[in-house]
């Protein structure tokens, strides 16, 4: 992977907080990480603990955003949400899965267009 585009990765979960917080959400944790993998933000809203998957694409040439979050990564955001749960000692909580997609040229913030999906899968 490229400088650039693990930068406009980098950029593209800023600009997902920063839209995430402005629709009620409360950050919780960024880039969470356990055994099984990571989980971009881990969030909160109306009581719901939202764990939330950014993709950041500057065109079409590996599809959109929203759609390269295949079956088998919802599988892993699922174990790693489940390590985070058990880890804190959280139980009998609604919990569910959201995709925050940018699009845009990665050196012009201005061109980005973000789109939120929730409740973008069950497990």
């Amino acid at each position: 992977m490229t400088q650039e585009r693990l930068h406009f990765g980098k950029e593209g979960e800023k600009a997902a907080v920063r839209f995430l917080k402005k629709k009620g959400y409360r950050i919780i944790e960024k880039n969470y990480r356990n055994k099984s993998g990571e989980i971009d933000i881990i969030a909160e809203q109306d009581q719901v603990l939202v764990f939330v998957e950014v993709k950041s694409r500057a065109d079409a040439e590996y599809g959109d955003p929203l759609e390269a979050v295949t079956p088998y990564k919802q599988r892993k955001i699922g174990q790693v949400a489940r390590g985070f749960m058990a880890q804190h000692r959280i139980e009998d909580r609604s919990c569910r899965f959201d995709v925050v997609g940018i699009r845009g040229n990665p050196r012009e913030k201005k061109t980005w267009e973000v789109e939120l999906v929730q409740d973008a899968f069950r497990l």
